[in-house]
């Protein structure tokens, strides 16, 4: 199929062709032409947000839901650097994303022309891969190449720059487009014989531990987890981007790993003789000093992405292939060890791991001054919603304890900015979220410091007909840091204090934004006023929880400290060695 048409109706013909529903972006000079004929399209939602970087985060709310490429679109120079962010966390967190912007007249190129920025350049280490197009006949196969791309191997962000002379210029489109890619042929199959010598050693250890990372929800492997835990009757742990992707209740899940994982993830690491890694990637947040992490374990690691593999702790035993092919063959491959007599037998393994379980529980204790405690706040909110719920959340101590006293039952239950870390990811990607399942209850967990950075996309969300919730865990500071101060600091809280108990006022900033807001500050009052925001269900709804200023996130590894010396609360710390 041939068409005369120009290169900014070659993008909207394209985007429609490879099946893009929504796009998140803000017009400008450069991609102005691309906003004519998307304004006639029938097939694409445009949505409106109030800052770059909240089209971003959306579009990554909006892939983490649906499974599909999220879509966001943004003009040259600052428009584009916005997305900056957002695409870095994407990147860190394996979303599939295409981030489309304007770019100057190719012959402004490297001018220092207004608006410009090279783009292409500043993102090319935090992408997946890049384009810039100068010639309109690229479009099409260019938008179907990054498509591609962004969507398989290990999930990633791509970016396409196109100019603006480009998308003016007339030209044949044709339709479908021969991609261009040689190279790259990312490895799905694993090798038969690293998941064979694999399966050997999980039925040789007394101790192994099934690692599992966000690779295992990417590739939508749940049900071939539960299968091959319950085959072996190892433990399981969840990484905080693998939440839920093993249901929480399940006798063998141990619980998150890392500077904030539970006793008995962590000591099953240190103490592991096989850690079964899939889909993970060894973060410093889940080792602690590297050097001394599971000293006394083999490594098996299968990851879809060959450079991971022994990155940060050499692979024993390296499997390079897809989460659900690599857990489906070591099903069959596990099995044939069991159907030759051979069988771990972790039952001392278990009783250790039990014995941690029911001696460190995640807990917390209430305020004594009868102030609320924002864990009690957290954990009534995931009991009164429930599990099919979608929660989003923030980034900082809110975020661990919505890690913690949340019980995530399903895959995808939990979005969050884990590699990057970046706070102000909540509210726009809950946004996306929303519109990705708009019969979903999706609810963000935020921190007063994150929800001032992104929280103008709730005028988003009250114009466009997506009614979030928003709860806010306002303990007036910045929390994780003040924690830290607290611990490392002396008590000496250098600019930490947001003040936010009094500017803004959150309640009468939603009502500004054409949003509910409701205020909670007694532990009786909790119940009641989740329970109203529940009942709301056609504006967005922001809830103002003040909470006490002085709770901490525990358990904890300190950065750059030895897994081995985690603390369940200030000056206290397990009694590994009477464990052993």
């Amino acid at each position: 199929m041939t068409e005369q048409m120009t290169g900014a109706q070659a993008l909207v013909r394209a985007l429609e062709n490879v099946g893009v529903d929504t796009v998140f972006g803000i017009p400008g000079g450069a991609i102005l032409p691309a906003y004519d004929p998307l304004f006639d399209s029938q097939k694409l939602r445009h949505i409106l947000v109030r800052h770059e970087q909240g089209a971003g985060h959306a579009a990554q709310g909006y892939a983490m839901v649906t499974g599909k490429v999220g879509v966001c679109m943004a003009t040259s120079g600052p428009g584009a650097t916005n997305l900056v962010t957002p695409i870095s966390d994407a990147y860190m967190d394996s979303v599939p994303m295409v981030a489309i912007t304007g770019q100057v007249p190719s012959a402004a190129i490297g001018t220092d022309a207004f608006q410009e920025a090279d783009i292409a350049g500043i993102t090319m280490p935090i992408t997946k891969h890049n384009f810039l197009i100068t010639d309109p006949a690229d479009i099409g196969r260019t938008i179907a190449e990054a498509f591609h791309i962004a969507s398989t191997g290990r999930p990633g962000p791509v970016l396409v720059d196109i100019s603006k002379d480009a998308l003016q210029a007339t030209f044949e489109f044709s339709w479908p487009p021969q991609l261009q890619l040689p190279g790259y042929r990312p490895v799905t199959k694993p090798h038969s014989k690293q998941v064979r010598e694999a399966a050997r050693l999980i039925v040789e250890s007394e101790r192994p531990v099934l690692y599992v990372g966000g690779g295992v929800l990417k590739a939508g492997a749940s049900a071939e987890l539960r299968v091959l835990a319950e085959l072996t009757g190892a433990p399981v742990i969840t990484t905080l981007m693998a939440k839920g992707t093993f249901p929480d209740s399940h006798p063998q899940h141990m619980g998150m790993p890392g500077m904030h994982g539970t006793v008995g993830a962590v000591g099953s690491l240190q103490r592991a003789d096989l850690i079964v890694a899939l889909g993970a990637r060894f973060d410093d947040r889940v080792t602690g000093r590297l050097d001394t992490f599971a000293p006394h374990a083999k490594i098996v690691h299968a990851d879809i992405d060959p450079a991971e593999i022994s990155k940060n702790r050499h692979a024993d035993v390296p499997i390079v292939g897809d989460a659900r092919e690599v857990i489906a063959d070591l099903i069959v491959a596990v099995q044939a060890e069991h159907d030759a007599g051979r069988r771990g037998d972790y039952a001392a393994w278990w009783k250790q791991l039990a014995a941690w379980r029911e001696t460190y529980p995640l807990g917390y204790d209430l305020p004594e001054d009868g102030s609320l405690s924002p864990q009690y706040v957290i954990e009534r909110i995931g009991r009164l919603v429930g599990p099919d719920a979608y929660y989003v959340a923030g980034v900082g101590q809110h975020q661990m304890w919505a890690a913690q006293f949340i019980g995530y039952e399903r895959p995808g239950a939990f979005l969050n900015s884990g590699g990057a870390g970046t706070m102000g990811y909540a509210v726009p990607a809950a946004m996306g979220a929303k519109v990705g399942a708009p019969e979903a209850a999706i609810w963000a967990i935020d921190g007063d410091g994150c929800f001032q950075m992104t929280n103008q996309e709730l005028a988003t969300c009250a114009i466009e007909g997506i009614p979030i919730k928003v709860a806010v865990i306002n303990n007036g500071n910045l929390g994780m840091v003040r924690q830290w101060q607290t611990l490392f600091y002396d008590g000496r809280y250098s600019n930490t204090n947001l003040h936010s108990r009094r500017i803004p006022d959150f309640v009468k900033l939603a009502d500004a934004y054409g949003c509910v807001g409701l205020r909670c500050d007694r532990p009786e009052d909790v119940d009641a006023t989740i329970a109203k925001a529940m009942e709301i269900n056609d504006a967005p709804v922001v809830i103002d929880f003040v909470v006490h200023q002085d709770a901490m996130v525990w358990p904890m590894v300190a950065a750059g400290t030895s897994n081995d010396d985690i603390k369940i609360a200030r000056d206290m710390a397990p009694e590994w060695e009477n464990e052993d």
